[in-house]
Parts: C-alpha cells; structure tokens; sequence
C-alpha cells in the first residue's frame, strides 16, 4: 500500500503555477514564442506564450513542449495570437519588407492606400507599423529611397535628368522644388562632388578644448570640438573633400565666438541658421535634439517616443553619433535610460562637462527668477 501511494504521488502533476513558463505566459514574454505552447481546456484552444488574450485560471492550462502535442489536445489554434505560424511582430516585420520592397522597385511612388491593400491590411494599420519598425512614414520612406537614387546617379555621372527620372521624380519641377534639401547643394554642384562650394571656418578655443566652426551659404555646416586645431581642419576636409575651404575673416571670427559663448555659457542660447545635411530619419532625430531645452536630459528612448518610432533606440543612438553641429544640435542632452551618460563623439568628458553647466546655470536662473518674485 505504501509503495501504491508512493507512486501515485511521483505522478500527480506539479501546479502550472510552479512551472518557471507560466511566469513567462504571465508576462506574455515573446522571447519565448517557439520554447513551448500552452492550452487551455475551458476555451478549447492553445497558444503561444505572447498571446494578448486575457489570461486563463492556472487550472485549465496544460504545458507542451512542442506544437505537435498542442495539436494533439484536439483544440483549436488560437485566433489572436496564431501559434501555428509567425508572431504578430514576424508578420509585421515580413509585412514592411516587403513594402519596402515594393517602394523601392516602383517607378512612381505608390499611394499609403495601395501598400496597405496589397499588406492587406487597412490603410491606418499599416501606417502605425511602418513608421514603428522604420522609423519612417511610408511618404518619408520613399523620399529618402528616391534621394538616395539621385544622390547615386549623380555620383556614378549620370545627367541631372538621367538622375531625376531614374529616380522616379515624374517631373524636374516637383525635384528642383526639394533638391536642395535633399542634397545640401543644388544637383549640378552635387555632381561635381561640391567642387565648387565655398566652406569658411575657422578655429577657436574655449575651456573644454579647439572648436571648428565651418559654413556654406545656406548656414553653419559643421561646430566640431577636440584637443588638435589640426585634426578639426583635417577632420572638415574628411567631411567636405572636394569644397574650397577658406579661412574665416574677421567678421566670420565673430560667429566663432558666439560659439565659443555659449559653451561656457549655456544659457545665453545660440540661434544660428544651420546647414544640416543627413537623411530624413536623422533630420527628425536631429529636429527633436533641438527641441530639448537647456539644462534638461532625455533618453534614446524618449527621442524614439517623440518622433514615432518607439523601437528605434539604436537607430537614434546613430543619428546621433552622426550629427556634425557640436552643442548646435545638443545630442550630448540624451543620456542612457538609466541614467549612464553613453557615448559622445567628441567624448564623454566634455559631455560631462557640457551638462554640468547647463544644470548650474538653470539652477541660478531659476534662484534670479525666484529672488525676483520675492522683491
């Protein structure tokens, strides 16, 4: 009898609740999508561990560790989570790339309408997951893909025209009205490699080390910081090869030092015209930088938030360690989540340094507006 007893006890089930899994189906943890599936007997179906359905009582759940023998139960694959194909975030992925592609195939650029029906899914959807898993709208997509195809015929010595229609632009009018947004320069001067484009800079020092400032006719193109006057000028002619650098006058020697101000002293705010030059995702990651006020801190994170595409972190982290406008477009105000200062392309040092005054000096000019209300 004891021994009858002692085996029926080896085989009485552990609780769900015991499974380390069912703390993975608590979190809905897609990580473990494809690990094991799950069942439950009251709705006659089984799952994957992710499934956004409202979570079953532990009683009626049965573990499996293959999708065969979730088959097996006899129940029916759930509807809201698919567990016999790809994931929701697979599709989707799947769903984009090939969006992509059709964008980048098409000879003109197709309508959000005609993506999401060949997707097929409506019109509203397919916009919210395109622009979270690219960091772009569909529209901005194709803009960038056709830059790109102008940017490339150009460089391989195609014609402007040849550039223009190759990248599917139905008319030189609806280009030229963009072109030098896109290009930095107008197309013929692009084709020359900037040949012919005129860069002033000049160099200056301030506490934290040389700065470079360089500009072309449309505005300030690049505020580089570093120990060396000599790498910043060789660094400038690495970013603009084949520009004519010119050094700054007198009156150019002016702007450096309201540069060189504000960096000793943020909260004199710097307002100059900028020549920004990068890609459509990096000019809204470079827009939102701008937006941050003196003396505050946001993360990757929050950046990825503010522009619409929340999964995008690393892709921000680039777009910042391209920005070439030290201090003008403050990429050292985004920090880790944690609160870990990261990375800084003129390093971590001067980011340091940078913060800390902006802190003291929002913290004095919060201490003047008080003493002033008490007056």
């Amino acid at each position: 009898m004891f021994i009858t007893l002692a085996k029926d006890l080896k085989s009485t089930p552990l609780p769900v609740t015991d499974d380390p899994r069912w703390a993975r189906i608590v979190a809905r943890d897609k990580s473990a999508d494809g690990q094991f599936w799950y069942s439950v007997a009251t709705t006659g179906v089984y799952c994957r561990p992710s499934c956004p359905s409202r979570r079953a009582n532990p009683a009626n759940v049965q573990l499996h560790d293959t999708l065969a023998r979730a088959k097996a139960t006899g129940f029916r694959a759930c509807r809201r989570c698919n567990p016999d194909g790809p994931s929701l975030e697979a599709g989707n992925a799947a769903m984009v790339a090939d969006a992509c592609r059709r964008i980048e195939q098409s000879e003109e650029e197709p309508s959000l309408v005609e993506l999401a029906d060949a997707a097929g899914r409506s019109a509203g959807y397919f916009h919210r997951v395109f622009k979270a898993i690219t960091g772009l709208t569909p529209k901005d997509y194709a803009a960038a893909h056709r830059a790109a195809r102008v940017r490339q015929g150009l460089e391989d010595g195609a014609s402007v025209t040849v550039a223009i229609y190759d990248a599917g632009f139905n008319s030189s009018g609806r280009f030229y009205e963009k072109s030098t947004g896109m290009l930095g320069m107008t197309p013929t001067r692009y084709r020359a490699g900037g040949a012919n484009e005129d860069i002033r800079f000049a160099v200056g020092e301030t506490s934290l080390g040389a700065i470079l400032v360089a500009s072309s006719r449309k505005g300030v193109a690049s505020i580089l910081l570093g120990d060396d006057p000599d790498t910043l000028v060789r660094d400038l002619q690495d970013r603009f090869p084949k520009a004519r650098l010119i050094g700054g006058d007198q009156d150019y020697e002016a702007l450096v030092a309201r540069v060189v101000g504000f960096v000793e002293a943020p909260q004199l705010g710097l307002d100059l015209p900028l020549d920004v030059r990068g890609t459509a995702f990096q000019q809204r990651v470079w827009q939102a930088l701008q937006d941050i006020p003196v003396g505050n801190t946001v993360s990757y994170a929050e950046i990825a938030e503010r522009i619409g595409a929340p999964k995008a972190t690393r892709a921000i982290a680039a777009a910042c360690a391209a920005n070439a406008h030290a201090v003008a477009i403050p990429c050292h105000r985004v920090i880790r989540k944690d609160g870990a200062l990261s990375g800084y392309a003129w390093g971590a040092e001067r980011k340091r340094a940078l913060l800390d005054r902006e802190a003291h000096g929002s913290a004095k000019a919060a201490d003047r507006a008080y003493r002033s209300s008490r007056a």
